[in-house]
């Protein structure tokens, strides 16, 4: 049995997508830190990745708020290999982990 351990890093690097006007950018936040996109803020807890020995994976902890108060955030893990598993659930963006770096 594989252990299941991760390597924190300290950067996370996301990908936005506005859905509406199928805008993207990438963003690079570091731990501890918050980037925006559009009327989100996206706070980065949190940034893993699976040692070179394990399937390629990265993780990362967000907090994401938007400024329009009736709008849905999310806490919690988003995966980069199964996004679906965890996901921000918004009318208008989607973020998505692109991965980790130190």
């Amino acid at each position: 049995m594989i252990p299941n351990t991760w390597l924190p890093q300290g950067t996370a690097i996301l990908q936005g997508l506005d859905k509406v006007n199928a805008q993207s950018a990438t963003l690079t936040v570091k731990v501890g830190q918050s980037g925006t996109f559009g009327s989100l803020t996206i706070g980065v807890q949190a940034c893993d990745i699976r040692p070179p020995d394990q399937p390629a994976d990265a993780a990362a902890f967000l907090a994401i708020a938007d400024s329009h108060t009736d709008a849905p955030g999310f806490r919690g893990w988003m995966l980069k290999q199964e996004p679906e598993v965890s996901m921000l659930e918004h009318p208008v963006y989607d973020i998505r982990v692109i991965g980790c770096m130190p």
